[in-house]
């Protein structure tokens, strides 16, 4: 349930971006996380018009978000210990690397091993600018009010980014040359990374745990409420893979591939504006509940998507899947200040994302093998089922979401920690 009280009365975007020093990290990490966005279209469409086949486009995206999956995890672990920065600038150098030696090998042919070769260091050098942005803001913020709020603006943030990269990159495919996107996507990736890897002073504290930790290292993923969540986000990754694929085999199917990425920009659209609406909210419930909620929303909404037969009707329901995601997205994101400590936030961020890319490179490969075979309208069951299953697994163990009012192991230690109120 959602409370109407006046701006002053409770934290708001306003008093957000007022933080001292906020703006230093904000603009050079939106610029740093747009190739983010542009990554998986951008394979998809080179390789289609390489091989012919959306079966080895999915192939190829699902080995590059597998791998940044199983990588970024490590990434935020290092980031904890190390810095943001000394993870960043080896990483983005890697990445533009990888990511036009995946090209060359594209634009030549190559055999499908190859491309999987080549895809495994572009995924694996994925900069983590999102997480590494949210650690940021925890780090400011701490436990106060305005969290929920940072964790709205960050995913509004996000959304725009998917909203303005899948548009780019399908028209730079499509309107330039097949390559054009994966190049503009290296390109920017390495130029935005070192901006931000530039912003020193707002990184948060790293190598040391938290007041009263006993230093041990162990992985975020220790936390059950972190693997609950990072189940939940595989649900959501699902439907980003399974749009993405989707939308492009349906836009071909009727001769107009052009409008993929505005059907994209649509189904992106609509998670920005809910997650403009739940950041300007302030909620009586909690974030636990209201994930629960969002995700039976996001369930539903996309148990729907295989009846659309025509771009007007298809637009409509992907505004309405993104519409749902928002919620569903901030309030995991939310969860994980309070269950995780400072020392390892970074680190449960990336295990969040990774999901998500994780979540996406299944559904990437198992929606191009069903659109090869059987056409987009079975392609868009993938989303549904991705949903359902992620949603199962939350309300079975949506109690694992609450922090311990007691010891608990934890990243780099077993501490005793203040119960916060979820619901």
């Amino acid at each position: 349930m959602a409370s109407t009280v006046s701006p002053d009365e409770r934290p708001g975007y306003g008093q957000l971006l007022r933080t001292p020093g906020a703006w230093t990290f904000l603009l050079p990490g939106f610029a740093a996380r747009q190739p983010f966005a542009m990554l998986t279209i951008s394979i998809v469409l080179l390789v289609q018009h390489t091989t012919g086949s959306y079966g080895s486009a999915g192939a190829v995206a699902a080995v590059t978000g597998v791998s940044m999956a199983l990588f970024a995890p490590q990434s935020g672990k290092l980031a904890d210990r190390r810095g943001q920065r000394a993870v960043l600038l080896p990483g983005v150098v890697v990445h533009a690397a990888s990511g036009a030696t995946l090209t060359a090998l594209a634009l030549a042919d190559a055999p499908l091993w190859a491309l999987f070769a080549a895809a495994v260091p572009t995924g694996a050098s994925v900069p983590q600018i999102s997480p590494m942005v949210r650690a940021r803001w925890a780090a400011k913020l701490g436990g106060s009010r305005l969290m929920p709020t940072a964790a709205a603006f960050e995913s509004v943030t996000d959304e725009f980014t998917f909203v303005v990269g899948p548009v780019l990159a399908t028209a730079l495919c499509t309107g330039v040359h097949p390559a054009a996107g994966l190049i503009t996507e290296a390109a920017l990736t390495l130029v935005g990374g070192v901006l931000f890897a530039a912003q020193r002073r707002t990184q948060p504290p790293f190598g040391r745990p938290d007041a009263g930790e006993q230093v041990r290292h162990v992985s975020a993923l220790s936390v059950p409420g972190v693997r609950v969540l990072a189940v939940t986000f595989l649900g959501i990754g699902s439907v980003f893979g399974g749009m993405q694929v989707s939308l492009a085999a349906f836009t071909e199917e009727i001769g107009q591939p052009g409008v993929n990425g505005l059907l994209y920009g649509m189904f992106a659209a609509g998670n920005m504006l809910a997650g403009i609406a739940v950041g300007a909210i302030a909620w009586k419930s909690g974030p636990r509940r209201r994930l629960v909620v969002g995700y039976l929303g996001l369930t539903a909404a996309a148990s729907v998507l295989w009846t659309a037969d025509s771009i007007i009707a298809l637009g409509v329901l992907g505004l309405v899947v993104g519409l749902c995601i928002a919620p569903a997205l901030i309030a995991g994101f939310t969860l994980v200040e309070p269950l995780v400590p400072a020392s390892a936030r970074t680190e449960a961020f990336t295990w969040l994302t990774g999901a998500v890319a994780l979540g996406q490179a299944a559904a990437v490969t198992v929606a191009g093998q069903l659109a090869d075979a059987h056409g987009s309208g079975t392609s868009f069951l993938v989303p549904l089922v991705g949903t359902a299953l992620a949603l199962a697994t939350l309300v079975a163990l949506r109690s694992r979401l609450v922090p311990q009012a007691s010891s608990r192991t934890v990243a780099r230690g077993v501490g005793h920690r203040v119960p916060v109120a979820v619901d």
